[in-house]
């Protein structure tokens, strides 16, 4: 067997760089469960970030201030992993990291947790909803509802605290980081990709080592899910095309179907939607597409090239054309 990392003459656990809050521990956590049921050594090593010890906004802070942090850990051999929210990282490839494994995706849908246990159409116009992500903020606004949209920062309980105490009527977050730290009790309607799409990579994580530790990237492959693994290179092979990072208001999710081929046999396709937004909720563009799970990046680029044919250019501003991530939904 493959063990863990000898460092001296002692073997040692594999160490897992993660976040502190509940639900980085929580993604991280079941990393190292899957490992140590695979029968290696692991244990979680807590990272503190810039994000983590301010309260001012991400725009205020810098973009990719928690990815950036764990993999400078990485890079500096003080953690041997780091689990990513895949959608929180960079489009481009960094060549000192291999991303070894993306687990079984949890449910990419947003959440809605409003009071009085309402649904998104039955919010009074004016009501108050929270969050910060361009995307949501441009299709909540593209509804039609008449809604104010409040500019939200904090980790989920924190989100959900303003909920409960009344200072805001419903917030929307990702609903795979709320199945993960059991409050899924919390959510009062799972928002359908044909009210808003998700964002690129949404629910999927993360699991990467440096590049030239080949045996920790053999061990992490068998954490691996091909179908997850198609469907997050499809979305943020769009978003790259786009040009585009986590702040533009660009939504993509892709689906492993079922379909039959020219001979009557059942064969598994992927599934792609993606969308533009004017950030004013005046236009959506909207385009979807099929093909194989093998061609996961051409697909999600030529559909990148319908949306910009389409004029998705002509709504994605400078502001949000920067392939560098923006976490908005810690």
């Amino acid at each position: 067997m493959i063990g863990s990392a000898e460092r001296g003459t002692v073997t040692a656990p594999w160490r897992i760089g993660t976040r502190g809050s509940l639900l980085a521990l929580t993604q991280a956590g079941t990393v190292r469960d899957a490992l140590i049921e695979s029968g290696q050594h692991a244990e979680l090593v807590i990272v503190k970030t810039a994000g983590d010890q301010s309260s001012d906004p991400v725009q205020q802070i810098g973009v990719g201030v928690f990815t950036a942090a764990l993999r400078d850990e990485l890079a500096a051999g003080a953690v041997d992993i780091a689990v990513h929210s895949y959608k929180d990282l960079p489009t481009a490839p960094d060549p000192r990291f291999t991303i070894a494994a993306i687990p079984p995706r949890a449910d990419a849908r947003d959440a809605l947790v409003a009071r009085d246990g309402l649904v998104l159409g039955e919010l009074p116009a004016g009501a108050r909803v929270g969050t910060s992500a361009p995307r949501r903020v441009a299709q909540l606004r593209a509804l039609g509802l008449g809604l104010d949209i409040v500019p939200l920062r904090g980790n989920l309980d924190t989100r959900l605290r303003k909920v409960a105490e009344g200072e805001l009527d419903a917030v929307v977050v990702a609903r795979a980081g709320l199945s993960r730290i059991d409050r899924l009790d919390a959510v009062t309607e799972a928002l359908e990709p044909v009210q808003m799409l998700p964002a690129p990579a949404q629910g999927a994580l993360a699991v990467e080592c440096r590049s030239d530790e080949g045996d920790l990237v053999t061990i992490l492959s068998t954490l691996d899910d091909p179908g997850s693994r198609a469907a997050v290179i499809a979305e943020r092979a769009l978003l790259a095309e786009l040009e585009a990072g986590c702040t533009a208001p660009v939504g993509a999710l892709a689906e492993v179907v079922e379909s039959l081929d020219d001979d009557g046999r059942v064969v598994e396709e992927l599934s792609l939607r993606g969308c533009a937004a004017a950030i004013d909720g005046s236009d959506v563009i909207r385009a979807s597409a099929v093909g194989s799970l093998a061609n996961a990046e051409q697909l999600g680029r030529a559909l990148a090239r319908e949306l910009l044919e389409l004029g998705a250019r002509d709504l994605l501003s400078d502001d949000f054309t920067n392939p560098s991530p923006m976490e908005n939904d810690k």
